[in-house]
């Protein structure tokens, strides 16, 4: 255990001793950019998780009104109200409904790809200015 703090304590100590880089204005404005990215990303994480979630019920709601009879009024939710619809008309609804989240979950996942995109371009930047003085890792 004695080793390991000694070691830990050297490899600060070495990082002290090393060549201390000054941290200039556009420097700290990258390394505020990279942290709004990052707590943007997990908002947008988030979000996506719970759209994922949404069209995974809304996938299950589908198969269940497959077993229903046609006949059959089917209370659909709207907003706080529950109405009772038609069979067909409940399914068109919900596939309204599926293809709306899956575009709105597509264009979380492309602001997702573009935020980590743009943390990637940030990281190589102050890695490459600061090195081992610097930690980016989320």
């Amino acid at each position: 255990m004695a080793s390991l703090l000694q070691r830990r304590m050297l490899s600060k100590e070495e990082e002290a001793a090393g060549q201390e880089v000054e941290v200039r204005r556009e420097d700290q404005d990258k390394i505020n950019r990279f942290s709004r990215l990052n707590q943007r990303e997990l908002l947008l994480d988030e979000e996506l998780k719970a759209k994922n979630k949404e069209k995974e019920e809304l996938d299950d709601l589908t198969t269940e009104l497959e077993l229903a009879d046609e006949d059959e009024k089917i209370q659909y939710k709207i907003g706080d109200a529950f109405f009772h619809l038609p069979l067909e008309q409940a399914q068109e609804m919900l596939s309204t409904a599926i293809t709306r989240i899956e575009e709105e979950t597509d264009t979380l996942e492309g602001k997702i790809s573009t935020i980590k995109e743009q943390m990637g371009e940030l990281k190589v930047d102050l890695y490459a200015r600061f090195g081992k003085q610097i930690n980016l890792e989320v």
